[in-house]
């Protein structure tokens, strides 16, 4: 197992908890060791820091994903990217899990244990979620908000006032059954709705905002 991360003290501290839970665990502090590591010795599962010297976490996952596919279980930890987008924008690319600083260590266990399951074991069936019909200003307005953009800024590309675009998205947020903008982005590409660009910028956006 490939733990990194920034903090020498957490990656001690997960470590030692991993290692007490029966896994062997390599520790790595910068996402090029990290990489180096994972291709001479493919882990069973990698637990990465989104923040990261150099290379982000998102980063690296996309190079892990390219090295050594997509049956890897990934799970993003962060104690700085916290806010639901940064959340959003790592589970749309495809982790397994996102979890925020601190972690319990129990917590840590049973959530490296869940994403180590094959993944032809079947999972828990989750609730459904029927997506009514969007119209196309309201299609175009959540493209936008994938991409990270504000109201103000969707205002000017599509040439109608703010007010507008608040309209819109509390539309569209009622039709998808959600509360909040990075919810109805995660919605809507779980159900296909928008494409991997638009993923992608969104986490391009949720990785380069400050902290």
């Amino acid at each position: 197992m490939l733990v990194v991360g920034n903090d020498k003290q957490f990656r001690q501290m997960v470590r030692a908890v991993l290692e007490r839970a029966g896994f062997a665990v390599v520790v790595s502090g910068n996402a090029d060791a990290a990489l180096a590591v994972a291709v001479a010795e493919p882990p069973a599962l990698a637990l990465v820091d989104v923040v990261l010297p150099g290379a982000s976490g998102f980063e690296l996952y996309q190079e892990l994903r390219d090295r050594l596919g997509e049956e890897l279980p990934i799970i993003f930890v962060s104690g700085e990217r916290t806010e639901p987008h940064d959340r959003v924008a790592g589970l749309l690319l495809g982790a397994d899990d996102y979890l925020v600083k601190p972690i319990d260590p129990d917590e840590l266990v049973a959530r490296v244990r869940r994403s180590l399951r094959p993944r032809s074991e079947p999972s828990e069936p989750g609730p459904e979620v029927e997506l009514p019909m969007l119209t196309a200003r309201e299609q175009e307005v959540l493209a936008l908000l994938a991409q990270g953009k504000s109201s103000d800024e969707i205002a000017r590309e599509l040439v109608i006032s703010a007010r507008t675009v608040g309209t819109h998205v509390q539309h569209i947020l009622g039709k998808l059954g959600v509360h909040t903008r990075a919810q109805a982005v995660a919605v809507a590409h779980g159900n296909g709705m928008l494409s991997d660009a638009d993923v992608l910028a969104h986490v391009r956006d949720a990785a380069d905002a400050p902290t």
